[in-house]
């Protein structure tokens, strides 16, 4: 079987869509499916098999990202789909009307993943338009592009119950993207505080992701000034680069916060980023837009607990037994559970016993079976009986 993946974004801009396709791409080789991928050029990216790169521009007052052109992205979508059994979207920008176009001019079924909560994301890019008013216009852009689907996939059940409130009528189906769990198990922490200078009894809570307004990193240094109350070497480690950068340094700077924070910007995934895990005391996340929080599921699979907001996709993950805690989402609140859990670790011993034992049921094989199925089932395509059902160990 073989599928055509479309999207205004992939590596080496790194986001979680980035990682889902990359993820998926890799594991589903495994089950019988070629993935073939058509992405936006972002500067001299080395060619790769299966990869088609469209010639893009920079977006306006976001540089990481580009903006490619219509017509050849339809183009290019159309021919690379010709030979393919089923079209899967991956963003609802030019590559959701490319997409959706080809597979219909060929006859493909075409599915796609709703990666983004709009209605929240978009508020904190066009504070000057009525918040109102954008949501309920986010709220019908998802409904017509997801209703033009054969199927789209969520990676929450909090994802699909915000879709169906939109008036999505297409079938849904939550499919979360797995994680590689062994990588993620074999950081080196002392490595990654070496290589920062950061000292081997220091408590370290760590952040992971884009660093962007709708990731709420605000909400956790208002949250580390009140931890440092109680524990005052408490030190904050954002790992990623994005828009808000300079928004959250000034903010640092404000709250007196410069010797307790650090900003890293983004790490090698095979190596650097495990380390870095594998250097936290514990995982700290407040955004309150995750259609997934698949970085909370790779902090648990190295072992580190999560002290996080529950919003969202990230409801399906915080709960008891799970190596998490969600505290109110007040940053005096999170803060305080931040401090105590830093000063009282034989308290908190639970959580780093069940994080590595939840995150099994993340692992990125498993998910993949499930994508695997789920195209089959769409396309029409029968399992042939030499199809391995798992990857190879």
């Amino acid at each position: 079987m073989r599928v055509l993946m479309v999207s205004d974004v992939y590596f080496p801009r790194v986001n979680g869509v980035s990682t889902s396709i990359e993820t998926f791409r890799r594991t589903l080789v495994a089950q019988g499916v070629e993935v073939r991928l058509v992405v936006p050029r972002y500067g001299d990216e080395p060619d790769e098999e299966g990869v088609i790169r469209v010639a893009g521009r920079p977006v306006l007052g976001d540089p990481e990202d580009r903006l490619v052109g219509w017509r050849a992205m339809h183009r290019a979508v159309l021919d690379a789909a010709r030979d393919c059994d089923l079209v899967h979207i991956q963003t609802p920008f030019i590559a959701h009307y490319a997409g959706l176009k080809a597979a219909r001019q060929l006859g493909l079924p075409v599915v796609a993943t709703y990666h983004t909560l709009f209605e929240e994301y978009l508020q904190h890019y066009a504070r000057f338009i009525p918040a109102g008013w954008l949501r309920g216009q986010a709220r019908a852009f998802s409904r017509r592009q997801c209703n033009q689907l054969d199927a789209v996939i969520v990676p929450s059940t909090a994802m699909r119950q915000r879709l169906d409130a939109y008036g999505v009528t297409s079938p849904m189906h939550v499919l979360p993207t797995g994680i590689p769990l062994a990588q993620f198990a074999a950081g080196d922490g002392m490595v990654f505080r070496l290589r920062h200078g950061i000292a081997e009894d220091r408590p370290v809570a760590l952040f992971v992701g884009r660093v962007a307004h709708e990731k709420n990193i605000g909400f956790l240094l208002e949250a580390l000034a009140h931890a440092r109350q109680t524990r005052p070497d408490t030190l904050l480690v954002i790992a990623g680069e994005g828009p808000a950068m300079s928004d959250l340094k000034a903010q640092t700077a404000a709250l007196g916060l410069q010797d307790s924070v650090i900003f890293i910007g983004y790490l090698d995934r095979k190596q650097a980023l495990p380390d870095c895990y594998a250097a936290a005391d514990v995982f700290v996340f407040a955004s309150r837009t995750e259609t997934q929080g698949l970085v909370l599921i790779e902090a648990l699979a190295a072992g580190v607990p999560v002290i996080a907001l529950s919003e969202m996709g990230t409801t399906d993950i915080l709960a008891p037994g799970r190596g998490t805690f969600s505290p109110p989402a007040d940053p005096k609140a999170f803060g305080e559970t931040l401090g105590h859990f830093l000063n009282h670790p034989a308290a908190w011993r639970h959580l780093y016993d069940e994080a590595p034992r939840y995150a099994q049921e993340w692992t990125d094989v498993a998910m993949a079976e499930r994508l695997a199925t789920l195209y089959h089932q769409l396309a029409g395509v029968q399992c042939s009986p030499e199809m391995p059902l798992t990857a190879a160990a």
